[in-house]
């Protein structure tokens, strides 16, 4: 074939002392690019540059370490005059061109060819930042495509300022290349290239850079639990990619424990490691780990965690977990048999709140009551159910939760998935009472949780968040069968119009308008001045690590007593989602202050700034005056004796 390069050529040719980064795909070394792939239900794969073909040798020295057969199957080769931005596809057994499994960079999307990308060429600037460590965090959930207008990597990095003083880490959904002009990007198809509709790579870099320089910390969303159906080309490598043993919402789950998953797990592994080396990011939050299965030891998500660690090079980082059965075996330490990622999502607590704000009790709500002992369990204990029945699911829920440390649950009144899952993806400012809005925002961001937000919840955003998915054909029209279907069993949903995820209007319609902060600035001082106590009172920020305790006081109150380093420094955090109480005699040791006489009030959700009626002190000497739909952060009072 004209322009093909030989075979005892390609075998002469190998990596030079530019070692490779990845243990497959496209790497630019002195000499030209090293391309190495695993497919080994192939006999031949070709490299083809602009008709140019390459054969890769097959290698099987994989033996000489006793890998057995799950070691072979990889194929490689140098070719001499490729470099960056070299395009390109792989023939397989000389039939049908593939994108690259681990492509850098699909340009033209999922279903075109690769681009070389070296990431050495990218100036960073940040060797002096030391990471993020888990305590002491804001997590601000962000979608790249509608945080602005734009939709872009450029254009999200010129509105970062606007989150200083609210957050202090960014947590990035997913952004792996995905078919269409917008998603989610829970479909991604080519893990290792970021969604071309985001900007090219070096924008990535430069996002990460500047959020570094601001003082941010960016953790990347990624899923590891499948893999999206269009453009997904794995299994004309190897069907290995996917086993039949477990199966998952999507079909057969990604084979981590059955034949040939030796190799798979090494590309999920290095994909995780892949986002801290070459972009810097701080971390990693994994989706629907329930839905990630591992019966070998150790377990992926161990590997993961470890991987993350190694490739941050002594950088602090922080591996968050989704897992809907609430297994809290992921945030453990190894020593306990544990997987000792950093932290989990608190899903219960989301429950109970959106219950408490709304009264809408259905579908997974129906196991809540938002009772004032729920948060009070939540704020010492993390997940609600840790074995006990749930009557949605109609079998038991969650596993046992003691001993591990508040700040390994992440807290929130709003995330993606729940936002959308409303129907209309109404914000909660849009469904709840103000006051009781105010009082439970207070109450996670100054609570011993790890706190989250939703990209514009600090300032009220009127944007909605729907579900979007650019598919087409057979699979866009499933897609919305889909999502209608789930949003039944929601009754307060049923009857209402469901934005179909294809149309471009059901993306554009999210995206953010930061003209609204001029109309809700209640809402952002709100926030503002919620991240500056959490991030200045030396008790709040040290999310009980001095010990916490609460009690119910009324039908609708609660207290959380914060002990800190000494008497004279607990708090107080009174949250009251009903009408006024007034205790005229309060038989409740916990509001004692330690050396007697009254509490001062330090911070209220009732303050006039945040469109509050006032807030008069609360611990008088006829007794206990609680405004209604309120929380107030008290501290002993400098009058105090002692």
């Amino acid at each position: 074939m004209a322009g093909r390069q030989g075979a005892a050529a390609a075998r002469e040719s190998s990596p030079s002392a530019r070692t490779r980064r990845l243990p497959v795909g496209a790497e630019v070394v002195d000499g030209g690019v090293h391309f190495r792939v695993w497919a080994p239900d192939r006999h031949q794969v070709d490299v083809v540059i602009d008709g140019r073909v390459t054969s890769l040798v097959r290698e099987e020295r994989a033996h000489e370490e006793g890998a057995g057969k799950e070691g072979v199957g990889y194929f490689s080769a140098l070719v001499p005059g490729a470099s960056e931005d070299t395009r390109y596809k792989f023939r397989l057994d000389g039939g049908e061109l593939y994108p690259d499994p681990v492509s850098r960079r699909q340009p033209e999307g999922p279903h075109g060819p690769s681009q070389v990308v070296d990431p050495s060429r990218f100036a960073w600037s940040d060797a002096s930042w030391g990471g993020v460590a888990l305590e002491g965090q804001v997590i601000y959930e962000m979608h790249v495509g509608t945080f602005t207008r734009a939709g872009t990597w450029t254009a999200a990095t010129a509105e970062l300022e606007r989150l200083r003083g609210v957050c202090s880490v960014i947590e990035m959904m997913p952004v792996a290349e995905f078919p269409g002009d917008f998603g989610w990007g829970y479909d991604g198809v080519d893990l290792f290239a970021p969604a071309h509709v985001y900007g090219a790579p070096d924008d990535l870099c430069a996002f990460v850079k500047r959020a570094h320089e601001l003082g941010f910390g960016v953790i990347l969303d990624v899923v590891y639990n499948h893999i999206g159906p269009d453009g997904n080309y794995l299994t004309q490598f190897s069907k290995s990619y996917f086993t039949e043993k477990h199966k998952t919402d999507w079909g057969g789950a990604i084979n981590y424990d059955a034949f040939g998953s030796e190799a798979v797990r090494e590309f999920f592994v290095a994909n995780a490691g892949f986002w801290i080396d070459e972009y810097h990011f701080d971390g990693l939050r994994l989706d629907a780990t329930q839905a990630i299965f591992d019966e070998s030891t150790p377990h992926l998500l161990e590997e993961i965690g470890r991987r993350v660690r190694e490739c941050a090079r002594g950088r602090s980082t922080i591996v968050v977990a989704e897992n809907e059965e609430q297994e809290s075996r992921l945030v453990r330490p190894l020593e306990e048999k544990g997987f000792a990622l950093d932290a989990v999502w608190n899903d219960d607590l989301h429950h109970s709140a959106i219950v408490a704000l709304t009264g809408q009790a259905e579908a997974y709500f129906s196991d809540h009551r938002g009772a004032p002992q729920e948060f009070v369990s939540a704020a010492k204990h993390g997940y609600l159910f840790q074995g006990q029945r749930y009557t949605w699911q109609k079998s038991r829920r969650g596993t046992w939760a003691r001993g591990v440390p508040p700040q390994r649950f992440v807290t929130f009144l709003e995330n993606h998935d729940q936002v959308a899952n409303t129907g209309g993806g109404k914000r909660l400012h849009r469904r709840a009472h103000p006051g009781r809005l105010r009082a439970l925002t207070a109450f996670i961001l100054l609570g011993p949780g790890t706190p989250m937000l939703f990209q514009g919840q600090e300032f009220g955003s009127d944007a909605p968040f729907v579900y979007f998915a650019h598919h087409t054909g057979e699979l866009a029209a499933a897609v919305n069968k889909g999502r209608t279907e789930f949003l039944r069993q929601f009754p307060s949903a049923r009857g209402a119009a469901v934005d179909d995820p294809a149309a471009p209007s059901s993306f554009t319609r999210c995206k953010l308008r930061f003209t609204d902060e001029g109309r809700h600035g209640e809402a952002l001082a709100l926030h503002r001045d919620l991240f500056a106590l959490r991030r200045d009172d030396p008790t709040v920020r040290s999310q009980a690590r001095h010990g916490i305790d609460g009690a119910v006081l009324g039908s609708s109150t609660f207290v959380l007593r914060l002990f800190g380093e000494t008497g004279g420094d607990d708090r107080l955090l009174i949250v009251n989602l009903g009408p006024d109480l007034k205790l005229a005699s309060a038989p409740e040791p916990l509001l004692a202050c330690p050396h007697g006489g009254p509490w001062a009030q330090l911070w209220s959700s009732e303050d006039p700034r945040y469109g509050g009626d006032g807030a008069p002190e609360p611990d008088t000497n006829e007794g206990w005056r609680i405004r209604a739909e309120s929380t107030v952060l008290l501290a002993p009072s400098k009058n105090s004796d002692g």
